[in-house]
């Protein structure tokens, strides 16, 4: 099992280019090879900004199955709409948070609405559930007011977790943050951390310095843990995204859309949504088809 750094560290972490649903691009930073996850961060895709023409279908994932981890939509701009297998419909659209709690089965889609804004830009993650957690029933839940936070320069978003003595409403499973950080101001500051977690950085738009190191979009930047601050410096306004939460001391499996701890709970997953069963429900009214799931032929890595 791949272990968290216990002390502070900066690695670069290029991020690679996938391919999404129907025709887009992202830009892929969880997992790396060399760091599977980040706490229970297990994965994170950054897509956009890309410009969409009003005849363009824009987002597009049909019908796909999770279990194990929660999502975490966030966006900075255009809007998405999601459908899922408990019946909820909901757009969502900047500054707002949709999390789904797969648990031990859901399936969803994802879309762009129509008519839809000329611009789409934003994060997606999972999150691993804990052992504890991965068996109960799924949910979804949507925010529409986080805490905000403002202090030297800086403009912070809180989606999930607990930072700078705020608590995000949305229900999470283990100790995390996840702080979307707009530097206003040119300047150099320190941003408070839990030394109990590990950390890493996102660089969104922009330059700038972490701990005298120059960050800029492309890459994930792996702190470790055991730091009690974040030393960053801008000369221009610029946008990054902080992760961070207790390193997960269990093991787990990522697979196409699974969490798991074996192989065989993936297989079985697998197999159930290829023949439709209930355990993943119905996601009605997309108008496309359900994805199908890639055949497992290589042992799986744990993350």
């Amino acid at each position: 099992m791949e272990q968290a750094s216990p002390v502070p560290v900066l690695e670069s972490l290029p991020v690679h280019v996938a391919r999404v649903g129907d025709a887009m691009d992202v830009r892929r930073a969880l997992p790396h090879r060399l760091r599977r996850r980040v706490g229970a961060w297990c994965f994170l895709d950054h897509y956009g900004p890309v410009a969409l023409q009003a005849e363009e279908a824009g987002m597009r994932v049909g019908p796909h199955p999770h279990i194990g981890l929660q999502t975490v939509s966030w966006l900075f701009s255009g809007e998405v709409f999601h459908r899922d297998s408990l019946g909820s419909q909901q757009l969502i659209r900047p500054g707002q948070l949709n999390i789904m709690t797969a648990g031990h089965g859901i399936s969803h889609s994802e879309e762009s609405p129509k008519p839809h804004p000329a611009e789409l830009h934003g994060l997606q993650f999972w999150i691993a559930l804990p052992e504890l957690a991965r068996h109960n029933d799924p949910a979804f839940d949507h925010h529409s007011k986080l805490p905000a936070l403002r202090r030297d320069g800086l403009q912070m978003s809180l989606i999930v977790g607990e930072a700078l003595g705020e608590r995000s409403p949305a229900k999470v499973h283990t100790p995390l943050m996840g702080l979307d950080i707009l530097l206003t101001d040119v300047g150099r500051r320190r941003l408070p951390l839990d030394p109990h977690f590990e950390h890493a950085l996102l660089p969104i738009e922009g330059s700038v310095t972490v701990e005298g190191r120059q960050a800029e979009p492309g890459a994930l930047c792996y702190l470790g843990a055991g730091r009690d601050g974040l030393l960053l410096e801008n000369q221009a306004p610029a946008h990054v995204f902080l992760i961070g939460g207790e390193p997960l001391r269990e093991e787990v499996l990522l697979w196409w859309n699974f969490v798991a701890r074996n192989e065989e709970e993936m297989r079985q997953a697998s197999r159930e949504w290829q023949a439709q069963d209930r355990r993943f429900g119905q996601v009605h009214g997309y108008d496309g088809p359900r994805l199908v799931a890639p055949e497992i032929v290589t042992r799986l890595r744990a993350s």
